[in-house]
């Protein structure tokens, strides 16, 4: 990694993350074209810091408004962490059994692959982006509907955040496959309010980073058991810069996407991502 491409996938990060195209996907493409491997554990490690620079820019934008929907006083604050932790809870159990499935099928014949190598192959992005933006096309489109809006809801279920942690468990495994992306539109589609399904899906998103970040540094120190702190120290400064960068992008785009995300123009994310597919899989055919 070089300090330009670390800039480069950071300022990609920074202005995708709040956009529901999947911003890891768009990170995935700009690290094949600058001819880098998005499998490798350094990769992945700068993947997860850059979602860890805008995870607080999204704290930052967001505290007010969680400050307003969840902290109102002790009871609105217990049943909305309620609600976190058990969509956390069936994200852990889903997403981790589509990993463990992955690892006794796909890679039976290779003891120590991992659902990580994916993230390097186009040809699995590409139907993700696509499937992502179906999703959103539809949400964006019912959206639009009478009946709809008058079903619309402010609050939230302990079923609906399970569904919607059962969506961002399938997300987990699959760059392309946009979790801020589907987990809104899930939310919008079990009729909940397109604000408060946002608050929530990001809400879930700052929980489940840090140990996502955990996951991913243990996988560097094991993937280079006898590698020192001279080796390993590199990747991580260039991964904390790559974070600050992503986080100074995401504030600079935060309240212009944020405001077109919330213009009733959702369906348009899912136009997107139904392009960018067909563009993922011209690339891949391409030989990237």
């Amino acid at each position: 990694m070089s300090f330009l491409n670390v800039v480069i996938l950071a300022i990609v990060q920074g202005f995708a993350e709040l956009l529901p195209v999947s911003s890891s996907a768009h990170v995935v493409v700009a690290e094949k074209l600058l001819r880098l491997d998005p499998s490798s554990p350094p990769m992945t490690l700068l993947l997860v810091m850059l979602h860890t620079g805008t995870m607080f820019a999204v704290i930052v934008y967001f505290w007010q408004r969680w400050r307003v929907a969840y902290f109102h006083n002790a009871q609105v604050f217990w049943q909305a962490a309620w609600r976190v932790v058990l969509a956390t809870a069936v994200t852990g159990i889903i997403g981790e059994g589509i990993v463990k499935i992955f690892e006794k099928t796909v890679f039976r014949d290779a003891p120590h692959a991992e659902v990580e190598d994916l993230f390097s192959h186009l040809e699995f992005i590409a139907p993700a982006l696509a499937a992502a933006g179906i999703l959103i096309l539809l949400a964006g489109l019912l959206e639009k509907s009478t009946t709809a809006r008058t079903r619309t809801r402010t609050d939230l279920s302990l079923q609906q955040a399970g569904v919607i942690g059962l969506m961002q468990g399938l997300c987990l495994p699959f760059r392309g496959f946009s979790r801020s992306g589907a987990t809104i539109s899930t939310g919008m589609l079990l009729g909940i309010g397109k604000a408060q399904a946002e608050i929530f899906s990001f809400a879930l998103a700052v929980v489940l980073t840090p140990p996502v970040v955990i996951r991913e540094v243990l996988r560097l120190m094991r993937s280079n058991p006898g590698s020192g702190t001279t080796e390993t120290a590199p990747v991580v400064l260039l991964s904390l810069l790559g974070a600050v960068v992503a986080f100074g992008a995401g504030l600079l785009a935060l309240k212009w996407l944020s405001r077109w995300l919330e213009a009733g123009r959702w369906y348009l994310f899912g136009i997107y991502c139904l392009v960018a597919a067909a563009a993922v899989g011209l690339l891949y055919r391409a030989g990237y």
